[in-house]
């Protein structure tokens, strides 16, 4: 048994050893990384990274601040998950480092302590208590008060970094997921029945684009199951080294949704869906949930892939859609792209609506900084993909910009807002929706 004053031992170390040395530093993964290519530093890359990971544990270097800053100035977007040839599980990895991090307490003491207790173990944790938030948020909105604040310049009096941060409030809706989708739906003639994830951020800030979602698919006979209280998906604890409390919200959702009574459980937000796909593997040693977890790994789709997988139906073309000319680009979501591997899918569906003229964008996969929280915790280096993400846009000339993740809606919409310019930023399934009705 472990004495209570000896560290825990470090996943590092623990893990398999072959993960470590799979990298071959063949340098592939360098000019895909945005650290890297910002500063041309090896540490600053994904081989860099994995280098110090195996000094670690390989008892050769300390697990220290250092590391921490340098694991967590990681975007983790998984771009150099695409390019390596070798395969390395460069998630599993990062995933485990800020784990040791978090265990080990050598990220330092400060405001980040109550920051994490107040948004990952305490708001994230409890649904009700996320929704009195996203209400009481909505209330200062829509109020007035957020408009009178901002005019007064009582904001001046908070400390920079919040000061900085106040503008970055997203919208809150009037209704929620739940206001907007019964718990059943069904459509005339039913093929499927799936269940669908309203999400945190996309339930408070997005709902509109979760009943858009539940409308795409009774148009395409899909029933839809969508429990009205959904604990966040766990990606935010996973990535930021809270595992046991990713699995305590993986083991909820599972008995929520109940996998084996579904055709298919469906997600439109990148982000959540790259950690949703991975319930088998964190639940992997839980022999109470072992066998579900992979079972939900199975039904577990993004909302694109699953109408491209059913053969979705196209909208029917009409006069007003006949001489439209709308110009649109599409951003890829780092996690859907490079973490779920789905690229043609929400293309097809863009290609698929009369009136879209489709517009590639160029480096569309690489990251926007939204990155989770990083454009909290890193802002200087979100700003510098933000604004590199906004001269590609610009060049397109498009008025619509198409994205599947809430994290990217927001940090390209409070890009082009700071910018003054006037481009939309749209869901492709709420394009698809409105092109239906």
């Amino acid at each position: 048994m472990q004495n209570r004053n000896e560290p825990k031992k470090l996943r590092l170390e623990a893990m398999n050893y072959s993960m470590l040395q799979q990298c071959m530093h063949c340098g592939m993964c360098l000019p895909t990384c945005p650290t890297y290519m910002e500063t041309k530093r090896e540490r600053n890359s994904p081989r860099g990274r994995i280098a110090w990971m195996r000094a670690i544990a390989d008892g050769d270097a300390e697990l220290d601040k250092d590391f921490a800053d340098e694991i967590y100035d990681c975007l983790g977007c998984l771009a150099c998950v695409s390019a390596c040839p070798a395969d390395v599980d460069y998630a599993t990895l990062f995933e485990a480092a800020r784990v040791d991090v978090e265990e080990q307490d050598v990220a330092g003491p400060g405001q980040r302590v109550f920051w994490r207790w107040l948004a990952v173990k305490t708001i994230f944790m409890h649904p009700r208590l996320l929704r009195l938030v996203g209400r009481s948020l909505y209330l200062y909105q829509a109020s007035g008060l957020q408009a009178l604040i901002r005019r007064s310049g009582l904001l001046r009096l908070l400390p920079k970094r919040l000061a900085d941060l106040e503008p970055q409030t997203p919208k809150i809706r009037a209704e929620f997921s739940h206001q907007l989708i019964k718990q059943t739906e069904a459509p005339e003639h039913s093929r499927y029945c799936v269940g669908l994830m309203t999400g945190c951020v996309q339930d408070l800030a997005f709902s509109d684009i979760n009943r858009d979602t539940a409308d795409v698919l009774l148009h395409n006979d899909c029933s839809v199951v969508c429990p009205g209280v959904q604990p966040c998906c766990g990606s935010l604890h996973a990535h930021n080294g809270e595992l046991e409390l990713a699995k305590k919200l993986a083991r909820q959702q599972i008995d929520l949704f109940k996998p084996e009574t579904l055709d298919a459980i469906i997600t439109n937000a990148g982000g959540c869906g790259s950690h949703l796909k991975t319930y088998g593997h964190l639940l992997a040693n839980d022999p109470e949930y072992a066998e579900r977890a992979q079972e939900w790994d199975r039904k577990l789709k993004d909302i694109h892939e699953w109408l491209v997988e059913i053969d979705f139906t196209p909208p029917l073309i009409n006069e007003g859609s006949k001489n439209a000319s709308q110009i649109i680009t599409y951003h890829e979501s780092c996690h859907l792209c490079h973490g779920q591997k789905i690229r043609s899918q929400p293309r097809k569906i863009l290609d698929a609506i009369p009136g879209l003229q489709r517009v590639e964008l160029k480096e569309s996969d690489w990251c926007c900084g939204s990155a989770g929280i990083y454009n909290i915790t890193r802002p200087e280096t979100s700003a510098k993909l933000l604004d590199r993400k906004l001269g590609h846009i610009e060049a397109t000339g498009s008025t619509t910009i198409a994205t599947s993740n809430p994290g990217c809606h927001l940090q390209i919409q409070n890009g082009l807002k700071k910018a003054g310019k006037t481009a939309t930023i749209r869901h492709p399934i709420s394009l698809l929706a409105e092109a239906y009705r």
